[in-house]
């Protein structure tokens, strides 16, 4: 009974450890970003949401926690929805920024910018196991690796430290590889698929509307939106249209219709067919300088 007692008690301490280097996590970012080298993503002159990746923690030590790191890191870039910064090396980044405040620097560039921009939100995980298995040959002599990976994930709001619920991720098991790296990296790479589709319904993509570009009688036929291929956005992709009211501080979004992608002009914009039920509602609210915000339609 008392071995039982024991080892509840040290799955609790666990579970608390992991939560409170989550919360030191969120702190630090907080603190980090205070230093004037740091910028915003309006300063940046990019609109897409600012993600930072901190380093992963496990629950038992491995040489490999970081390729986790490392894949998740390369599927938010992929997705082209996001500005990410690697807050892996969080204690470097502050010592490098600290180091440039020297005399000898001064009018000099500082660090990368990719590093220094302020976070919105920040992306934290666990790994619950990383087990690497070695495959003998009929003499004892190993012949390969197989490996398999899973972990939690959930992600953070810096300014108001809301929190998404965590969501567990489990790799297939690798097939027989060289090298237990390569089985590692083979068991994350099989994770591509589903930690891409989270990415696509955790962090929603709106779009602020730029201009009509076609308007006769009163009518918002065509409109240049605020997103184009650097966020991932296709031929096709449909908006909804929100008109958004503020009250006390807080937005409330009411969707009026929505509007379908025809043209992408550039990297960051795309012209939109708008529906003809709120073409008129659409032109007065723009002229009227109304706020209105363009949200992706996420195809499931």
């Amino acid at each position: 009974m008392n071995r039982i007692s024991t080892i509840l008690l040290m799955a609790v301490c666990v579970q608390l450890g992991h939560a409170q280097s989550h919360n030191d996590a969120i702190k630090q970012e907080q603190e980090l970003q205070k230093s004037i080298e740091f910028f915003n993503q309006k300063q940046a002159n990019d609109d897409r949401e600012v993600v930072g990746v901190a380093a992963f923690k496990s629950d038992a030590e491995s040489p490999f926690s970081s390729l986790v790191t490392e894949k998740v890191v390369e599927v938010l870039k992929n997705c082209n929805r996001f500005v990410v910064v690697d807050r892996t090396n969080r204690d470097k980044i502050a010592e490098e920024l600290e180091y440039q405040k020297r005399e000898e620097f001064i009018g000099k560039e500082t660090v990368e910018q990719g590093n220094s921009l302020a976070a919105m939100k920040l992306v934290q995980g666990t790994i619950t196991k990383i087990p690497v298995y070695r495959m003998k040959n009929p003499d004892g002599s190993v012949r390969g690796y197989k490996a398999s990976v899973a972990f939690q994930l959930k992600v953070d709001d810096i300014a108001t430290q809301q929190t998404t619920e965590a969501m567990a991720f489990e790799g297939k098991a690798s097939k027989e590889c060289v090298s237990a790296q390569a089985a590692v990296q083979m068991a994350m790479n099989s994770l591509e698929p589903v930690l891409a589709e989270y990415f696509r319904v955790t962090f929603p993509l709106n779009a602020r509307i730029m201009k009509i570009v076609n308007g006769d009688n009163g009518k918002a036929e065509t409109i240049l939106i605020k997103a184009g291929t650097k966020h991932g956005i296709k031929v096709g992709d449909r908006f909804d249209v929100s008109s958004i009211e503020v009250l006390d501080g807080e937005e409330i979004p009411t969707v009026i219709g929505s509007v379908a992608v025809t043209k992408l002009v550039g990297e960051f914009f795309s012209e939109c067919k708008v529906d003809k039920k709120i073409s008129q509602q659409l032109y007065g609210l723009f002229n009227a300088n109304s706020k209105l915000r363009c949200s992706l339609i996420i195809k499931k």
